[in-house]
C-alpha cells in the first residue's frame, strides 16, 4: 500500500507536536522523525509581517507531488507538510515539514528534499511589510534555493 501524505496549506497556525504524534502514533515501524519548521523572522528588527499569498489548489496539487517523491525515493514511512498563508508576524510558524523513516539519513534527506523544492516550486509568493507600515515588493526567488535544488539531480 502506498504511504500517502498529508498536504495542508491553511492559514492557520499548527501545533508541532500534535502533528509529530498524528504521524507516529501507534507505529512501531518508523525509527526516525525528522521536523523542519521554518519561522518568520523580523530582518533585523525591521519587519512588521510576511504576507504570504498561493495559488489555490495548484499550490496542495504541487506540495503533493513533491512529498509523493520524497517518499517514493527515500522509502519514508509517512510525511507531513503543512504550509501557511496570509499575514505571518515575526516568530509564528510559516512551514512544516515532517518526514517518517525506518533512519534517520532517510528522514533527514526526505525532509531537506521537500523543502527544496517545496521553496522553488509550490506557488507561493512573499510580500514584506515593514514595522513602520511600509509595504515592500513581492520577494523574488533566490539564486541559493535554486541550487539547494539542483543538488538533487546528481544525488540519486
Amino acid at each position: 500500500m502506498a504511504i500517502q501524505p498529508v498536504v495542508r496549506v491553511q492559514r492557520e497556525d499548527f501545533d508541532l507536536q500534535a502533528e509529530i504524534d498524528r504521524l507516529t502514533d501507534g507505529r512501531r515501524d518508523i525509527g526516525a522523525v525528522v521536523t523542519f519548521s521554518g519561522l518568520c523572522r523580523d530582518e533585523g528588527g525591521a519587519l512588521g509581517a510576511l504576507e504570504l499569498e498561493h495559488y489555490p489548489g495548484m499550490a496542495e496539487a504541487e506540495i503533493t507531488r513533491i512529498a509523493k517523491l520524497a517518499i517514493e525515493r527515500f522509502e519514508l514511512l509517512g510525511l507531513t507538510a503543512i504550509h501557511r498563508y496570509g499575514k505571518i508576524a515575526p516568530g509564528e510558524n510559516i512551514v512544516l515539514v515532517i518526514a517518517a523513516a525506518p533512519h534517520r539519513q532517510a528522514a533527514f534527506d526526505g525532509a531537506n528534499f521537500v523543502m527544496d523544492f517545496l521553496k522553488t516550486s509550490a506557488p507561493f509568493w512573499k510580500k514584506e511589510h515593514g514595522k513602520d507600515g511600509t509595504q515592500g515588493d513581492w520577494v523574488s526567488a533566490k539564486d541559493a534555493d535554486d541550487a539547494a535544488r539542483a543538488k538533487w539531480a546528481g544525488n540519486k
